[in-house]
């Protein structure tokens, strides 16, 4: 089978992960945490890194961090995993869903303003498969309306919007290390930012808020988010190759748009001439030219040993959220036609070619 995606661990993983294990510093403190913080939020281009257990912990540290209380409102898209909107639902705000837009598949910048009310406190921007959002636009927004400005950039290590990297825009980011993420620790994730005070605030809560002068007394509600010295050394070896991970993204997807450009009823992902674009998952629409549905296109590639993953059904949808009625038609067009196929930095051009002519069969059936 091969699969949508597995890790590659090529570097000075193993080495790393030794050194901890013989030091015995393999909790939530050690050299690599603050190594791999500092390090991570360099690449950023961002001055606060601070390492957390994963990248929906990192998103609940921004959303608390910010203050967000019951009645807030944040504007985010409806077409995402549902980290962000739990994160803000964790606050007792309230998420206010956009829907995408229908080329980069990010939230479309041009349905927020209508959105914004005297409740909004912030926009989530969330750079979807690696596809940065459109910046410029969101940064204005937030600055016309005094609004904070997250980034959920789980799934955009290393992308760019004209030549500045992800996370690096907001008033505060994510980043998640989760195993099938292009820097992975196996499970993981990072805040980032350039503000003094809400590096500071994010450190303080994800500890418990313990009191600086007076051990084990607890001025606010905090949490308990460390990442362990070995998470930090796995990520920190993947950190020293991360331009080749998306080297290698890059090589796979232009193999890819190259392959299935020629089968009729095949989308393959936007790059708006702004950004660069990492694959975090290579995905594609099944339109009905193809002749036969995304779920029996699944199921046919998965008995050819292809492993395969739906898009994400829209926040909209999710009963856990208030619903108001309002149609999102490109997202509920993604959900229908959505899938990714393998998408592993290791992935071989034989196993690319197997791949676009199993789903050119299947096509011809």
């Amino acid at each position: 089978m091969i699969p949508v995606h597995e890790p590659v661990l090529e570097g000075n993983e193993k080495k790393y992960v030794m050194n901890c294990l013989e030091s015995r510093w393999i909790s939530s403190h050690g050299d690599y945490i603050g190594k791999f913080e500092k390090k991570f939020s360099s690449y950023c281009n961002v001055k606060y890194g601070i390492a957390t257990t994963s990248g929906t912990s990192a998103l609940h540290l921004c959303t608390s961090a910010l203050k967000l209380k019951h009645d807030d409102e944040v504007i985010m898209p409806s077409f995402t995993m549902i980290a962000p909107a739990l994160a803000v639902k964790y606050t007792g705000a309230k998420p206010v869903f956009i829907d995408a837009e229908p080329k980069s598949w990010t939230i479309d910048v041009s349905k927020i303003e209508e959105k914004i009310t005297k409740k909004t406190k912030a926009i989530i921007a969330v750079h979807i498969y690696g596809h940065p959002c459109c910046m410029d636009e969101l940064m204005e927004i937030a600055d016309k309306h005094r609004l904070y400005l997250i980034e959920d950039a789980a799934e955009s290590h290393g992308a760019l919007y004209n030549n500045r990297k992800t996370g690096s825009f907001g008033h505060i980011s994510a980043f998640s290390f989760y195993s099938n993420k292009i820097v992975t620790c196996g499970e993981g994730g990072m805040v980032v930012t350039n503000d003094k005070k809400l590096a500071e605030r994010v450190r303080w809560l994800k500890n418990f808020c313990i009191d600086n002068e007076r051990r084990y007394y607890h001025k606010e509600m905090g949490f308990k988010y460390p990442m362990t010295n070995i998470q930090a050394a796995i990520g920190l070896a993947q950190l020293e190759n991360v331009e080749k991970f998306i080297q290698d993204k890059r090589r796979i997807a232009k193999k890819y748009n190259s392959l299935l450009s020629e089968i009729p009823g095949i989308t393959t992902p936007y790059e708006d001439k702004r950004v660069r674009n990492v694959y975090w998952m290579y995905g594609i629409l099944i339109e009905g030219e193809f002749g036969k549905s995304r779920d029996k296109v699944k199921k046919m590639l998965f008995k050819k040993g292809i492993d395969t993953r739906f898009f994400f059904t829209g926040m909209h949808k999710q009963p856990i959220f208030e619903q108001d009625g309002r149609k999102f038609s490109v997202t509920d067009n993604l959900e229908k036609k959505g899938m990714y196929i393998p998408s592993s930095s290791n992935l071989s051009d034989e196993q690319i070619n197997y791949i676009c002519s199993s789903i050119a069969k299947i096509q011809k059936k």
